[in-house]
């Protein structure tokens, strides 16, 4: 990758990516935390929360990877970096507390959701109205985050004010895969959903890895 052409926060992401002396202990517990979250929805047997959680965060590290192959591609900048302490960066634009963030986040939109699928808020279905209601507060907590510069963006059209990108490709499209996921008929149809979501995940990152893009 030519570094004269990487922008200075691409070039700070970078640095950190996969650096073990940035690890923190506190890691440990987080993850600690997200077992005890799903340990606790499958005693309840609560399979559409927990279907609608892994979908969730299989399709952030679905696209954490593109976000990385972006980045290989124009040789400048991904659509996002982080660059603020973290206990481990693992690519560009993803540390491990967003990833346990992210593990979590499909825990509570499932939680929110009506048992009610057909039930409309403000005119529309209420799996889509929550979706975006999720997604805009996500991205407003990535507003402030790069106003504190360790959530970094250089494409105008991926930048504040110009957001609905953000709000669809960042995160409408992993809260409406949760949904599906936990409106599935049967427990095998969202697992096996789940498993094909998690499969193209790993063949992402064994094909990037193997190009050495992430």
């Amino acid at each position: 990758m030519p570094l004269a052409e990487l922008t200075g926060p691409t070039r700070e992401a970078l640095e950190l990516v996969r650096d073990g002396d940035q690890f923190k202990w506190y890691a440990v517990w987080m993850l600690v935390a997200v077992f005890w979250m799903y340990s606790t929805e499958i005693e309840r047997r609560a399979w559409p929360v927990v279907a609608a959680g892994l979908a969730l965060w299989s399709a952030d590290w679905i696209n954490e990877i593109l976000n990385s192959v972006f980045l290989e591609l124009n040789d400048t900048a991904p659509f996002w970096a982080t660059t603020g302490p973290t206990a481990y960066q693992i690519f560009v634009g993803l540390n491990v507390e967003i990833s346990l963030m992210f593990a979590i986040f499909g825990l509570a939109y499932a939680k929110s959701l009506p048992r009610d699928r057909d039930l409309r808020i403000l005119g529309m279905n209420n799996r889509v109205a929550l979706a975006l209601l999720f997604s805009c507060i996500a991205v407003f907590i990535e507003v402030i985050l790069n106003q504190l510069d360790v959530l970094r963006w250089h494409w105008w059209w991926w930048d504040w004010p110009f957001v609905p990108l953000i709000v669809v490709f960042g995160y409408l499209w992993f809260f409406l895969v949760a949904a599906h996921a936990h409106d599935l008929p049967t427990d095998r149809a969202r697992f096996m959903f789940v498993g094909k979501l998690a499969a193209a995940a790993a063949a992402l990152a064994l094909v990037t890895g193997v190009l050495g893009w992430i």
